[in-house]
């Protein structure tokens, strides 16, 4: 039986938040959080699903992801899926599906793509957006996109509740 992912809908409207903080554009990405000003890198954006594959296969060759998350040896594949409302990973297959059509576009972005790869280095038991998951995807944005977006991680997960 699993277990019941209570803190989803919680984390995906933190997770709409730390998205509109990463889409502004050229200077205004200084932003003043927990009393700290820090600029946010550059979250890249995807053409296509091919781009995505290439992504998620150089993420998991870093040295830093390697030594860090075990289940960075194991491969993922990457598809095109139908629909567009989402993006999803599959731990039976190792997959993630990424929606491609037009209305879809808004999953072709990094940030959601280290979501569903932190899923799939998420190696602790219990809700797919439990503890081990937040902790999985708030070290693995700060080891991906450095250290500054690592801490906004940290802090607005854990004001939303997701500690």
């Amino acid at each position: 039986m699993t277990a019941r992912d209570s803190a989803r809908s919680r984390l995906y409207e933190a997770e709409r938040l730390l998205l509109r903080m990463f889409e502004r554009p050229g200077s205004a990405r200084t932003v003043q959080i927990a009393g700290t000003e820090l600029t946010l890198p550059v979250e890249a954006l995807f053409s296509s699903v091919d781009s995505v594959r290439d992504y998620v296969e150089r993420v998991l060759a870093m040295p830093a992801v390697r030594q860090r998350f075990v289940r960075a040896e194991v491969p993922v594949s990457v598809r095109a899926r139908r629909g567009f409302r989402a993006a999803e990973y599959r731990r039976e297959t190792g997959e993630i599906a990424i929606p491609q059509s037009r209305d879809g576009r808004w999953a072709l972005r990094e940030l959601v793509i280290l979501h569903e790869l932190a899923h799939h280095l998420d190696d602790v038991a219990g809700p797919a957006h439990g503890r081990g998951f937040v902790l999985t995807l708030t070290e693995l944005v700060g080891t991906v996109l450095g250290p500054e977006a690592g801490f906004v991680y940290r802090v607005v997960l854990s004001d939303s509740g997701l500690r």
